[in-house]
């Protein structure tokens, strides 16, 4: 039986990540990056997998949290005879000066766990069992000068810990008996190292413990976000920045791959990859919090990734390098038996046309923040960024896709792509006459067919049959992508068609507790998935907008409450269990969330907090 996909936490080094079950056990861990093969499986195969587990005897429970403004989780186990605190990191090391460009701190590609006995005595083992390549190579433990050596061709893992490792079988093995004030330590180190993983004593263990607690701290510090919901918003943008890739400056859409979205069911995809659509709007929440630094990074991304300014640029890129193809893993069981398995992605081949607007927006958002005085390599390459990026929104504004959902049953003319379409042109306008290089003429152009495609959406996405904006033209179905078109000021949220779209959202697509799906249709893939959270969170903003501030507010805190016990939010939410489904954390859930804090703070400023209708709000606010 598998563990809740809620009971993870996740610990990084913004180069890779660590999934951490609340009973302690690391259960997926990929190096050296993001996207590199997992070497601990048991997230997908509870007896395939390996894992670095710690167990207590007599253990009563576990409580965990991060340290205060950190990426520091902080388990309490508590057993019969005594209580521990075990502490998990992957040590970051920050340069001396941060450079201008590039990774604002350093990896080792290790992580540390230290156990300390705070009162009475504890006593356990941690057991360290790799299973390298997805559970796919066979792995040799070797005795190496006081640690362990797991070797499978040219995989390595090296295990130092005090008390020393001993070797069972194809597991490393370290027992402890700990009094009050005594630590057991120990550390994973990717690659041989042949220093003994360069941390050969508690004391180099808490040496890295407090170089990463203050670039943690250092780097919460410059959160600019004071408003109410400051903790949520906070662990969302640390969890957005654990997704990074700092050396390319690429943010994978989330932390895992094959975790279900629907059980029983077959969507079970590989999220470790950098997408436009997510990635373009996450470099938004981090610009409006302060960070503009990891916006210009993102910037960065795309200018070494993208060599053709705008002419080629790909729906979903590697951190690092290519795509691979889509394969499943049928060796493994899948969380709870649910399978296939699958990594790499297909998606990537497919059209979807709303990633200009996205992109332009993110650029429009980002230029906005540093008062149009960019870095010099970004700047230099504005003009041909925006019309090359412009061309492609135009050539394709007739054209059917694949949309933001990446539905398998064929492309259809999806209303938000549509709609992104029209904020690619209008934000490409806004910006050009910001800057030097883009002719009057070109502006004037994109903004009058900016209007076309505007006035075409607004008539053939709307069904006088459903009263609503359906998800593609002459459809019947409803798609909650419609709530994300009005967040991008494509469709006025005060508009009596929106506002009659959500009503109809919210009765059809709705899942109780204000948890919503995407879409209710028939897509291509089996079983019946989850709720999508960051619909939840769209809705919020739109009621926000509109100034149905009190509902909306009451909305998110419950939607906030959704998370698990340290704050994080997978993809999807079963709304008959409230269990968390699909891969995680989910950078959209978490950048979902950050926009609607803001945009709820902002419509209280603007509309206070009003307990009736949008309509009364918009009365007020206009006196």
């Amino acid at each position: 039986m598998s563990k809740p996909i809620s009971d993870y936490a996740i610990v990084g080094d913004t180069h890779s990540c660590a999934l951490i079950a609340r009973d302690g056990s690391v259960d997926w861990l990929c190096w050296p990056r993001h996207d590199s093969p997992a070497l601990f499986v048991k997230l997908l195969d509870d007896e395939k997998g390996g894992s670095c587990a710690v167990t207590l005897a007599g253990l009563t429970g576990t409580h965990r949290r991060y340290r205060p403004d950190t990426n520091i989780l902080e388990t309490t186990l508590t057993t019969q005879m005594g209580r521990a605190v075990l502490t998990d990191l992957m040590p970051v090391n920050p340069p001396a000066p941060e450079p201008d460009e590039g990774p604002d701190g350093e990896g080792e590609s290790r992580l540390i766990r230290l156990l300390t006995c705070e009162e009475g005595t504890v006593e356990g083992a941690f057991t360290v069992r790799p299973t390298f390549d997805y559970a796919r190579r066979a792995c040799t433990p070797i005795e190496a000068e006081g640690s362990v050596l797991f070797e499978a061709g040219d995989w390595r893992i090296r295990v130092n810990a005090a008390p020393c490792p001993r070797i069972d079988g194809d597991t490393a093995t370290v027992t402890f008996r700990l009094s009050a004030g005594e630590t057991a330590y120990l550390v994973l180190t990717h690659g041989e190292d042949s220093e003994g993983a360069g941390i050969d004593d508690l004391a180099g263990a808490q040496r890295r413990l407090a170089c990463t607690e203050e670039y943690w701290r250092r780097w919460s510090a410059r959160c600019t976000y004071r408003g109410p919901y400051r903790e949520a918003v906070l662990r969302s943008a640390l969890c957005l920045k654990l997704l990074t890739y700092s050396p390319s400056g690429g943010i994978v859409a989330a932390a895992t791959a094959g975790l279900p979205e629907a059980v029983p069911g077959n969507r079970n995809f590989d999220y470790r990859f950098t997408w436009m659509r997510d990635a373009a709007f996450t470099v938004t929440a981090f610009v409006m919090l302060g960070y503009v630094r990891e916006a210009s990074e993102f910037l960065r991304f795309l200018r070494e990734r993208d060599d053709t300014f705008g002419r080629e640029t790909k729906l979903m890129y590697g951190v690092c390098d290519d795509i691979p193809p889509e394969e499943a893993l049928t060796h493994l069981a899948g969380w709870n038996g649910v399978g296939p398995v699958l990594v790499g992605n297909a998606a990537e081949s497919q059209d979807q046309h709303d990633i200009y607007g996205e992109l332009i927006r993110a650029l429009c958002v980002f230029l906005e923040a540093v008062e149009y005085d960019p870095p010099e390599k970004v700047n230099d390459r504005l003009p041909r960024v925006l019309d090359n990026l412009t061309a492609r929104a135009i050539r394709h504004r007739h054209d059917a896709d694949h949309g933001i959902w990446e539905l398998r049953t064929g492309p259809r003319q999806q209303v938000h792509t549509k709609a992104m379409i029209w904020v690619a042109l209008t934000d490409a306008a806004r910006i050009a006459r910001r800057i030097d290089g883009v002719p009057d003429d070109k502006i004037a152009e994109w903004e009058r067919i900016a209007a076309e495609v505007r006035a075409e959406y607004l008539e053939k996405g709307w069904s006088e049959e459903r009263n609503a904006f359906t998800g593609a033209y002459g459809s019947h179905h409803l798609d909650a992508a419609v709530l994300r078109v009005a967040l991008f000021g494509a469709i006025d949220p005060s508009d009596p068609r929106l506002r009659a779209t959500l009503a109809a959202i919210e009765q059809e697509l709705g899942a109780g507790g204000d948890l919503i799906y995407r879409y209710r249709m028939e897509d291509g893939f089996e079983g019946d998935e989850g709720a999508f959270t960051a619909c939840a969170f769209w809705r919020v903003g739109c009621l926000a907008l509109d100034g149905r501030t009190g509902e909306a507010k009451a909305a998110f805190e419950r939607l906030v409450a959704r998370g698990n016990d340290v704050g994080l939010l997978a993809e999807e939410i079963d709304p008959a269990t409230g269990e968390q489904r699909g891969n995680t954390p989910q950078g959209f859930s978490h950048m979902a969330l950050i926009n609607a804090a803001l945009r709820l703070d902002g419509a209280i400023a603007r509309f206070g907090l009003v307990e009736d209708d949008g309509a009364t709000a918009q009365a007020r606010a206009a006196e």
